[in-house]
């Protein structure tokens, strides 16, 4: 009881507070918000007042179970704060505000992979899960609002990132909502992307290893058109072996087996090389790399090579 005191205490300081480098906001939901849980708002000095900036999103990745939503708290200021983490380091170099919410990931419930926005989370038909994706579109409204508040405009569409399980969910969302996401970037996702496909080899490819039922789940179609005109850059590094698919947190043994059969049971490079080929056939506007000598990482040779794929979008407009 002390511990989670000391927490309150501790978060209800940082509602909002300079920050090295930035400005931080924690925010809590209120009863008449249309999402379940908080999320972190950092600023970065002289993001621009006189022109519209691109909002970055980066979902949060605990990487550990825990049904105690403080620790997953913690783990979010981090990635909010430090520049070890891809959406603070982008968020930085681009001048641009960044977004981390607060998602849970129950050890009780550990099947419910929230963190990587899996089939059992996009199933939850009970708040506070229910779908948490649109949840996610909610706080960047909200978000909006307190830059606006600020002086800082912003646009309709945002920037959004991730690594390992958020850059699976970075992936997913892309998918579900491409109208909403101006570019994406993410890697360490397993050597494996959501295809844009309702089918391979005469096989359904259901959510989230294809759009089949998409619109079941959703109440939407799969905006193809969309999605394969949206800005991606996915990587692996080649030592990578963290490779969530064997576990049943993160597929369903239905959704292994697909996996294993349709695109590969080794993850670099036959996994990974079978993805990249089914996107350049689909036509999706993606670069797909594989970074030589480097692991589950993304030391700042990625980083910068992030970067420089944001700002390329974000010059183009």
């Amino acid at each position: 009881m002390l511990k989670k005191l000391i927490y309150f205490f501790l978060f209800a300081l940082i509602t909002a507070c300079n920050h090295p480098g930035g400005e931080l906001l924690f925010i809590e939901p209120e009863e008449t918000d249309a999402f379940q849980f908080p999320y972190f708002l950092f600023i970065p000095k002289g993001v621009a007042t006189d022109e519209k900036s691109f909002v970055l999103i980066e979902p949060n990745n605990s990487g550990f179970a825990d049904d105690d939503l403080l620790n997953h708290i913690e783990k979010a200021k981090r990635t909010a704060t430090n520049d070890y983490y891809l959406g603070n380091y982008i968020a930085r170099k681009l001048n641009c505000p960044l977004l981390v919410p607060v998602f849970p990931r129950s050890k009780t419930n550990w099947k419910i992979y929230t963190h990587a926005l899996d089939r059992d989370v996009m199933l939850q038909e009970e708040q506070p899960l229910k779908r948490i994706d649109l949840q996610l579109i909610e706080m960047y409204r909200h978000a909006q609002n307190q830059l606006n508040n600020k002086g800082i405009a912003s646009h309709e569409q945002f920037l959004l990132t991730g690594f390992s399980a958020s850059g699976t969910f970075a992936n997913r969302f892309s998918l579900l909502h491409p109208d909403r996401v101006r570019a994406v970037a993410a890697g360490g996702i397993n050597g494996l992307l959501m295809l844009p496909e309702n089918s391979l080899e005469e096989e359904i490819l259901n959510y989230p290893i294809g759009t089949s039922d998409m619109e079941a789940i959703t109440g939407n179609a799969f905006q193809k058109e969309i999605f394969i005109k949206t800005p991606q850059f996915y990587f692996m590094g080649q030592l990578d072996d963290n490779d969530a698919v064997p576990y049943d947190d993160a597929f369903s043994q239905a959704e292994r087996e697909q996996i294993f059969n349709l695109l590969g049971e080794q993850m670099l490079p036959e996994r990974w090389n079978n993805c990249s080929r089914l996107y350049q056939n689909a036509g999706v506007k993606a670069r797909i790399r594989q970074y030589e000598g480097i692991g589950h990482k993304h030391p700042e040779e990625v980083k910068d090579d992030v970067v420089a794929f944001f700002m390329e979008v974000v010059d183009v407009n």
